[in-house]
Parts: structure tokens; C-alpha cells; sequence
């Protein structure tokens, strides 16, 4: 059965979890170089895989080793950061167009993206918990997808806009540092436990 309170509930608690995540970050910087309309069909596949698996998963997720899963996401932002910083032709002011913006290719990069940086995810986790809480999974699922859609959502748009201002150079680099600062606080709670 479908609660349309259970769905608001879990895409108010998600949305907010997820609005300051790498999610918007990773849909800025795809955002910024591919058409959005393509680069969104790819991020939205691979959330709805990611909720399915924590709605599958249940309160099973929760159960993995925090520490492993907070060390994996450590190393994935650093190898995330070392890309954007050590890139070869970011000097350039234009954005240039990758050679192939096929449907296919495009797609395939942001579900390949969404899918590796968000397994393990805190969202991800929630959903899992939300789920096993309410025993709603339908509506647990609905809520999850379209909050994690919105953030994706305004981040490729935003990343549209935001080029319009500010330099792609510049915008690699902040989000470099933002990596970063993720890879330190994954690691550091891996160790710290």
C-alpha cells in the first residue's frame, strides 16, 4: 500500500541528506561538459539501482563494516580529487567538447559515476534503515528516487548555469578541494571508527 506521508517524509529526510553530497557535485562537473538531458537519464538509472538495493537490502546494509565502507569512500574521493586536479587541458577557458556525446557514452559515464561514488552511501544507508522502519518500501522508494532525482537534477542544471559566470578551471579546482575534504573525513572516520 502507498502512503503519500511516508513518501514526503523520506524525500525530506533524503533530499536534505543528499543536497550537500558529492551527488550535486559529480552532476555539476558532468553538467558543465555533456548535455544534461543525457547526462541525467545515466544518474537517474543508477539511482534508482542504488534504491532498489537499499530497499532489497533492508536493514542489511547497515550491518556492513562502517569502517570499510568509510575507508572504499575515502580512497574514491582522493582517486576523484587527483583527476580533476592533475587533468591535462583544464588551462583553456572554453569547455571543450568530448569527442563522443553519443546518448550512449554520456549516459553510461554518469550511471557508471553515480553507481561507484554512492554504493555505501549515507542515502543509501537511510534508505535502507527508512525502509526496514516504515515496512513501506513502495513509498519508501518513491520518496527515496525523487529526492535523489531533485539534487541530481540541480546539480547538472546548476553546473549549466554556473558555467555562464565562473571559469571551468576555477570550478575543477574548488571541487578538487571538495573531494578532498570528503577523502579526509571518510578516512578519518575509517580509522577513527
Amino acid at each position: 500500500m502507498f502512503s503519500l506521508t511516508i513518501a514526503a517524509v523520506v524525500f525530506g529526510v533524503v533530499f536534505l541528506a543528499e543536497l550537500p553530497d558529492k551527488t550535486a557535485l559529480a552532476g555539476l562537473m558532468l553538467g558543465t561538459r555533456y548535455r544534461a538531458s543525457y547526462v541525467f537519464a545515466g544518474v537517474a538509472a543508477a539511482f534508482l539501482v542504488h534504491v532498489a538495493l537499499a530497499i532489497a537490502a533492508g536493514s542489511v546494509l547497515t550491518l556492513l563494516p562502517h569502517r570499510w565502507v568509510q575507508g572504499v569512500v575515502g580512497v574514491l574521493f582522493l582517486a576523484g580529487a587527483a583527476v580533476l586536479l592533475f587533468r591535462k587541458g583544464d588551462d583553456e577557458e572554453e569547455v571543450k567538447k568530448p569527442a563522443d556525446q553519443s546518448f550512449w557514452k554520456v549516459s553510461g559515464a554518469g550511471f557508471m559515476m553515480i553507481l561507484v561514488a554512492e554504493f555505501g552511501d549515507l542515502t543509501q544507508i537511510m534508505t535502507a534503515n527508512l525502509a526496514a522502519r516504515y515496512d513501506a518500501p513502495l513509498s519508501v522508494g518513491v520518496g527515496a528516487v525523487l529526492a535523489l532525482w531533485s539534487v541530481a537534477a540541480l546539480g547538472i542544471l546548476g553546473g549549466r548555469t554556473l558555467m555562464k559566470y565562473v571559469p571551468l578551471r576555477l570550478i575543477t579546482k574548488v571541487a578538487a578541494c571538495v573531494m578532498l575534504a570528503l577523502a579526509s573525513l571518510s578516512l578519518y572516520e575509517a580509522i577513527a571508527g
